[in-house]
């Protein structure tokens, strides 16, 4: 019993209890309190004038468009996590935000006062996309002034991922030009292989088989998780701000080129194993395995950006010189 007590008094610590916390600590922590609940109140009950949803939600609307399933908001599925991603990146840089310097910095009101004429631009338009694009600004601006630019910068990376959040209505138009460049490589590919294929729109025919690439197989969808995977992937891992947008930037081809390579796999497996096959079982589990495809040429790529080359020649170089 003693050992059970023990145990406890080291789990238990009276910096939890509300008694053992200061006056200034009390005052800090009601304060975060109601910065919350008026950017509750802003953006939860006066953050969307859009009439057809029925309720004043910024976050309800978001959240419907994550479950959309016949708009592009079908996209957005991966929404739930981008949340508890930035989180896990401030949890891990916890002891860097404890270490940085803090002091109130002007230049952060200014940055809050932006955010708020957004969200009052986005309720006047009917754009609850800007509303939320101003939550952004203001949960990096609100830190900014209270702490300073210290914290506003490690604050940088967290805060823009949230951006993935947000359905972006414009990017809908790029479903045709991805549906019409995959057809039309698949095509291409499929004929280069000496099969039997014609192409009309969007279609593939064949003696074997007849594909319609539809907007839900365009690859937008794999193309924004990609690229969502690869931002925070490449922020861990690269060393350099030009080699993290390097890394960034080279998801989209990997998405463009592993919807391709998805198209081709079901066209080759309608001829094998027949076309209820491919266009059914495998065409359901193919995503997956080319999505695995695709991770695994970012973390190769990812590697490479962080070989250092000179050091890499000269080590030949000497080796080469010393056999010789």
């Amino acid at each position: 019993m003693e050992n059970i007590g023990h145990n406890k008094a080291l789990i238990w610590s009276d910096r939890w209890r509300l008694g053992a916390l200061s006056k200034n600590e009390l005052m800090n922590i009601g304060f975060v309190s109601v910065i919350i609940g008026l950017l509750f109140v802003l953006f939860h009950l006066m953050g969307n004038t859009v009439d057809n949803l029925g309720s004043r939600s910024a976050f309800k609307w978001m959240v419907s468009r994550w479950g959309d399933k016949v708009s592009f908001g079908a996209d957005y599925s991966h929404g739930y996590l981008i949340p508890f991603v930035s989180l896990a990146v401030i949890w891990y840089k916890r002891e860097e935000f404890f270490a940085a310097k803090k002091q109130v910095c002007q230049f952060g009101l200014v940055v809050i006062v932006m955010a708020l004429m957004m969200h009052w631009m986005g309720a006047k338009m009917q754009q609850t996309r800007i509303s939320l694009m101003s939550l952004i600004l203001l949960i990096w601006g609100i830190p900014y002034y209270f702490f300073g630019w210290k914290v506003a910068k490690l604050l940088i990376f967290p805060c823009a991922y949230l951006i993935f959040c947000v359905p972006l209505n414009f990017l809908d138009a790029l479903s045709g030009p991805l549906q019409r460049l995959a057809t039309t490589m698949a095509h291409s590919m499929l004929v280069d292989m000496g099969i039997d294929c014609e192409r009309v729109g969007t279609q593939l025919m064949s003696p074997y088989f007849q594909l319609n690439v539809e907007a839900p197989c365009s690859g937008l969808r794999s193309l924004l998780a990609m690229t969502a995977l690869t931002a925070v992937y490449a922020y861990f891992t690269q060393r350099t701000f030009v080699k993290k947008w390097v890394l960034f930037l080279f998801s989209i081809p990997i998405a463009v080129a592993g919807n391709i390579g998805r198209i081709i796999s079901i066209a080759l497996v309608s001829i094998t194993a027949g076309q209820q096959f491919g266009t059914g079982l495998h065409h359901d589990w193919s995503g997956y395995v080319l999505f695995t495809v695709s991770i695994s040429l970012m973390v190769g790529f990812g590697k490479l950006l962080n070989v250092n080359y000179l050091e890499l020649f000269k080590s030949w170089k000497k080796a080469y010189l010393n056999h010789s």
